[in-house]
């Protein structure tokens, strides 16, 4: 007699114990939910959050240009991959005079970036940008331009 040959089996996966097996102990045990019922005639109530009248143009006149455009790492390097010049491409966007301003954080984090993101560090330190101071602790530009945001909301910085 020969060797029997075993056919292997593909995507076989180990058993696994449901959780309302009995065998499981009370804690390990999934719970029955009961469904509970809505009332059809109960009106639906969803938060929404109000927004300042003062990020609208109708309500605001000091969001009119010339516009102040805080600039991210992201930002600039996503506009060196896509071969556009940053400051021109924002008045091609916003058909009038556009005022990047960069953030000591951001220029921080763009300089710990290293050799690699040279290009990015060059575009940055351009005479064209307005920069803007930072007094707070740390270099985390995402916080630092959140924060910066919603404490001027009138599109002053």
């Amino acid at each position: 007699m020969g060797k029997q040959k075993k056919t292997r089996k593909y995507a076989t996966m180990k058993r696994m114990l449901s959780l309302r097996d009995e065998r499981l102990k009370e804690k390990d045990r999934l719970k029955s939910k009961k469904k509970e019922k809505k009332d059809p005639s109960a009106l639906k109530e969803r938060e929404v959050p109000q927004h300042p009248s003062c990020l609208f143009f109708q309500y605001n006149t000091q969001l009119g240009p010339p516009y102040h455009i805080l600039v991210d790492t992201n930002f600039i390097n996503f506009s060196i991959k896509a071969k556009l010049d940053l400051v021109q491409s924002m008045m091609d966007c916003l058909y009038a005079k556009c005022i990047p301003c960069i953030t000591d954080c951001v220029m921080a984090e763009i300089e710990k970036l290293g050799q690699k993101y040279r290009v990015a560090l060059r575009i940055a330190k351009d005479p064209r940008f307005d920069r803007l101071p930072c007094s707070h602790k740390g270099t985390y530009a995402d916080d630092c331009l959140v924060q910066r945001v919603t404490q001027h909301k009138c599109g002053h910085s």
